[in-house]
């Protein structure tokens, strides 16, 4: 988990309109970002009744610029 120290800028009337953090822990959000998107991909595609194929030949498909 993230821990985050943020910082609001505010209107005249004290309501919150932005946020402002640290860099290092702005990174470390997109990090957990990225790795939910995975979890997410992942979860699709174990879900999906497409045909499945060896890894190695998946690569070699990619590189051979068959599958996108």
């Amino acid at each position: 988990m993230v821990t985050i120290h943020p910082e609001y800028v505010i209107d005249e009337n004290q309501n919150k309109k932005a946020v402002i953090l640290p860099f290092i822990e702005w990174e470390q959000i997109l990090e957990e970002i990225e790795e939910l998107e995975d979890i997410r991909a992942f979860d699709i595609a174990k879900s999906e009744k497409d045909e499945m194929i060896p890894f190695e030949q998946a690569v070699q498909e990619i590189r051979k610029g068959q599958i996108f």
